[in-house]
Order: structure tokens, then sequence, then C-alpha cells
């Protein structure tokens, strides 16, 4: 059978079925009435059908880039939230490295408040920031916060090395609450009578006072000479060397490093001497200087 003979047999079959459906039709009008309307409803409710599940994928479609997008979003703060992180400790350690700096350099109380807001102002309107204005937002005080820091740890090592330089030079009491009781230069011999030269100046102290060193340094001596007593000598390697005599007991040993305000000895009156106190000299690149030259200077980095 061709392909034209198919056709030709398939319009027959088709006429003959709408012949029989009017003959159906006129002689039974009401059935056939109920059957056109049950495949009108048929047809309807397999259209509204169809339409529901396709407006359930669209749904479901729009829910799911929703989803999408809350993710982006949440995974947009978190990374802002850990920048933010960041930079709050990066002001937490400016704020401890300028308030030490504060103290190091002993500024005025409330001269550099680093806790306290700093006063903002402006008038409106407010516009909405976009993520990439506030990012390059983020990355400005990032830099600022870098230059900050490099600045404030540049200050801090300048002032440290001005501080290790100061504490290298004789600039404390030896003996704690005293008073000087004999100064440096020429004096009447308290043995002999006469003019003699006294190369310090002596503290007042008792018997067992704590005797201390006046700036950083190492202990270049300690023993007994000749009027003197027991004593102990200080190198502080700028070409400054102090001595403390007459003490009762020596603390420390040649060669040890000792801090400024550390305790080195023992108040006395052992050598030449006529009761408890400190003597204490000055040397300066090999020679004797008044103790009061140095004494008299309070270094502005001192605690």
């Amino acid at each position: 059978m061709t392909f034209e003979n198919i056709i030709q047999s398939s319009r027959r079959a088709a006429a003959h079925l709408l012949w029989q459906g009017q003959r159906f039709g006129a002689t039974r009008p009401g059935l056939c009435a109920s059957l056109l309307l049950a495949t009108g409803l048929g047809v309807g409710l397999g259209a509204g059908v169809a339409m529901t599940a396709t407006l359930r994928v669209q749904v479901a479609d729009q829910q799911a880039q929703i989803e999408d997008t809350r993710r982006e979003a949440q995974r947009e703060i978190n990374a802002l939230a850990a920048r933010l992180g960041e930079l709050q400790a990066e002001a937490n350690r400016l704020n401890a490295l300028g308030e030490r700096l504060t103290r190091i350099g002993q500024l005025q109380d409330g001269e550099f408040d680093f806790e306290k807001p700093v006063g903002v102002g402006g008038a409106g309107p407010v516009e909405d920031i976009s993520k990439p204005e506030l990012d390059e937002g983020l990355q400005q005080l990032d830099a600022q916060f870098e230059a900050a820091g490099q600045q404030l740890s540049v200050l801090e090592a300048l002032l440290f090395s001005r501080q290790l330089d100061l504490n290298a030079v004789p600039s404390r009491s030896p003996v704690a609450r005293s008073y000087i009781t004999s100064g440096f230069g020429y004096r009447a011999d308290p043995f002999r009578g006469g003019r003699a030269l006294h190369k310090g100046i002596d503290f007042d102290a008792n018997t067992g006072d704590p005797v201390f060193a006046v700036a950083d340094g190492v202990i270049s001596y300690s023993g007994v000479r000749s009027g003197y007593g027991k004593v102990v000598e200080i190198d502080h390697g700028n070409g400054y060397v102090t001595r403390y005599a007459h003490n009762s007991r020596l603390s420390r040993k040649v060669g040890e490093l000792v801090r400024a305000g550390q305790e080195i000895a023992k108040a006395g009156s052992t050598g030449r001497s006529t009761g408890a106190h400190v003597h204490f000299e000055v040397w300066e690149n090999g020679r004797v200087v008044n103790p009061r030259n140095f004494l008299s200077q309070q270094s502005p980095l001192k605690g």
C-alpha cells in the first residue's frame, strides 16, 4: 500500500465517523451534548492541571534562586565580619601601643585618651552605600591602620632607644627616702682636720638599708678598697662608672648585669667612716665629677 492510499483510507474513515456522529446527534441530542460537555471539562481540567504544574515549577525555580541569593549574601556578610574582626584587632593593637607610648613619654593624663570615641558629625541626606564602595572604604581604613602602626612602631623604637641611653646615665638616688649629708668638693677632713677633696656625696642611711644602682650596667668591682671599706662599682658602658662605698654587705659579684633601681649592697660604716651612710661617686671617662650634675637630671621616660 502506497502513502497516498493510506491518506485516502484515513480520510474515508474520518468522514464515516463524522457521518455517524451526526446521525447519533440527530437521534439522541441530549446524550450527545453530555458527551461534548464531558469532553470539554476533561480538556479544561487537563489544561488547568498542566498550568498548575507549570506554576509550581516556576515557583520552585524562584525559591531556588532566592536561596542561592541568600547564601551568597550570607557569604559576603561573613567575609565582612571577618574583615571587621581583623580591623578591630588592629585597632586594639594600635590603642595598646599608643597607651604604652603615652606612659613612656609621660604625657599628661587625658591628653591622649585612646579609648574615648572620636566625635564626628555631618548634615544629610544619607544614601545607601554599595558593596564596592564599602570594600573600598575598608581597604582605605586598612591602609591607614598599617601606616599608623608603622609610624607608632618607629616612634616606640626611638623612645626605647632613648630610654636605654638615659637608663645608662646616673640619674637616680642610691638610697630611698634619704638626703645628702656631705657634698662634693673640698671640705674639712673629719679625721685629721685641714682641707681634703671629697670625691663624692654622702647620703644618710642606716646600717642594712638597701643600696640601689642608679643606672643600668655591669658590676666591674665588688670588694674592699682602702679607705672606702666594702665597695661596689658599676660600669655603665658609656664612659660612666659609679662607686658605692662604706657598705656593710655586698649583694653583687663582678660581671653581673644590673638594672637601674636594683639592690647591689647594704649600707654600713666600713672603711674610713664616722657612721652609717652611703658614699656615692660618679666617674666620667676616668675623671671624677660632681654626682649632683646627674642626680638633678630627671628622665622624661622614667616610670
